[in-house]
């Protein structure tokens, strides 16, 4: 395997660049995914037929709770990568596990909303609107989920192997998927909450 000791150690190999490549096209998916519950939320928002609006259950406290906690750990996992990038990986673990308590704690509070939801009848057989809201924020929180296992499993592979090509180029990778759920929660948090709070 041949290393190129110019570029950082996640890109220093062949593989390892296409590794990245390969993540970035598998993230193009994701964007069609979530762009059509997106879609589909857009189309069946106002057909709520006898279950309540989006203005008569989302609650902005909650909200942006989730949504601090979840940028929160965006700007820990930039941390993971800048100590990974200096060669600390003590410090790259540390963040790695503050980053996957934040996305716990994030998960803790979507838990809650959707047992809140059910709770006051929008469950996903009420109404077009609600079929579709939890559609698209369980897809999302189920991403998050599986991260925060993948996460776990880069963080044993970090502790046992230390800094190499191959961990760090799967905690870049990982961190692009961090990233993009950030992402598409910000979309969430715009285009559903705030949108359907009016």
């Amino acid at each position: 395997m041949k290393i190129d000791k110019t570029l950082p150690l996640e890109y220093s190999t062949q593989q390892n660049q296409l590794n990245i490549l390969g993540f970035w096209i598998f993230l193009g998916a994701e964007i069609m995914l979530f762009g059509t519950l997106f879609a589909g939320y857009f189309v069946l928002f106002d057909r709520t037929g006898n279950g309540p609006t989006g203005a008569e259950i989302f609650e902005i406290v909650p909200v942006l709770f989730e949504t601090f906690i979840l940028l929160t750990s965006s700007f820990t996992i930039g941390l993971a990568i800048h100590a990974m990038r200096n060669g600390n990986k003590k410090l790259t673990i540390t963040f790695f596990i503050i980053t996957l308590l934040l996305g716990i704690g994030f998960l803790g509070f979507e838990v809650s909303e959707f047992v809140h939801y059910v709770h006051i009848g929008a469950g996903l057989q009420t109404s077009a609107f609600t079929a579709v809201l939890l559609t698209t924020l369980g897809t999302h929180g189920a991403h998050v989920t599986f991260g925060t296992f993948w996460g776990l499993l880069i963080i044993l592979q970090l502790k046992k192997r230390g800094l190499t090509p191959e961990t760090t180029n799967k905690s870049f990778i990982f961190s692009l998927y961090w990233h993009f759920l950030d992402v598409v929660w910000i979309f969430i948090f715009s285009f559903i909450y705030l949108k359907g709070m009016v």
